[in-house]
């Protein structure tokens, strides 16, 4: 059986890095990061896919779980955490879930991280801890294709029923063979021969930004191009929610200010005005 090739640790295109000045390092970077993008385009078409089943089935109620170690993971957790403050969403829709835990979101050499990176059910039994369901989404990442942690987690997900997608960035990846929707972002050795956290991760998180801001929109969490429902949890985004409804209204500022202290989101201060102004009740 031929062994599995990963291009991502493939040696660099580029040799004697440490003889080149600032900026060729950082030219060389920029043309290989060049890359990405189009990496990324190659794969809308299995991206399509898994936002097209996620959309109805967060609609039902089921969660989205991301699932990773290393970068992959906190990529995955970073992903998740920004939901609910751009989106509005209830705490718990979108989770990520790293090897190794919390402590793994700042370093890989703890030794639990390590250990559950390559333990095949440990992903398994954090989902159950999370009372995992049918309605549920898993979405593994690893930039290899080879994590056990991913993979084994994505394999049960798939003998329960549930519906499961990889972010690799390898091609045949392993990972890929588990999952009902593969998505593969090939994007070819490292500057720094290895070190993913660079072209794969950045693809990674266009892959992951891509997934969650099209299944926010098809959650209407969005109207035209605005983030209607997010949190206002600072000056400036109590400013950009009242310059919302100021053009939504015609409200001038001041007062889009005070419907926004209100009601508490652009979407429903935008609600309430429309729904006075047909019924006649211009006092609100």
């Amino acid at each position: 059986m031929k062994e599995f090739q990963k291009l991502t640790e493939y040696p660099s295109l580029y040799n004697h890095l440490e003889k080149k000045t600032a900026g060729e390092i950082l030219t060389e970077i920029n043309a290989e990061d060049h890359k990405v993008a189009d990496a990324v385009h190659a794969a809308i078409p299995q991206i399509t896919r898994l936002v097209e089943q996620l959309v109805p089935r967060m609609r039902k109620g089921g969660r989205l779980f991301y699932m990773g170690a290393g970068t992959s993971g906190r990529l995955g957790v970073l992903d998740a955490s920004e939901i609910p403050p751009t989106y509005g969403m209830p705490q718990g829709r979108v989770i990520g879930l790293i090897a190794g835990g919390d402590t793994a979101l700042r370093a890989d050499t703890a030794e639990p991280a390590g250990a559950n990176e390559d333990m095949e059910q440990s992903g398994w039994e954090e989902l159950k801890a999370c009372r995992i369901t049918s309605l549920d989404t898993v979405v593994g990442i690893a930039a290899s294709g080879t994590t056990p942690y991913v993979i084994g987690t994505l394999r049960r997900c798939r003998e329960e029923g549930i519906l499961t997608a990889s972010i690799a960035c390898n091609p045949g990846a392993p990972v890929s063979q588990v999952a009902e929707i593969p998505i593969e972002v090939v994007t070819g050795p490292e500057y720094v021969t290895g070190s993913t956290r660079m072209k794969a991760g950045t693809a990674q998180k266009l892959v992951l930004n891509m997934i969650s801001t099209a299944t926010m929109i098809g959650l209407g969490r969005v109207e035209d191009n605005r983030m209607v429902h997010m949190q206002l949890t600072n000056k400036k985004l109590i400013d950009r929610g009242a310059r919302m409804i100021a053009e939504s209204t015609g409200l001038p500022y001041d007062e889009a200010c005070e419907w926004l202290r209100l009601y508490g989101s652009v979407s429903r201060a935008v609600e309430v005005f429309k729904e006075s102004r047909l019924s006649g009740n211009k006092d609100l």
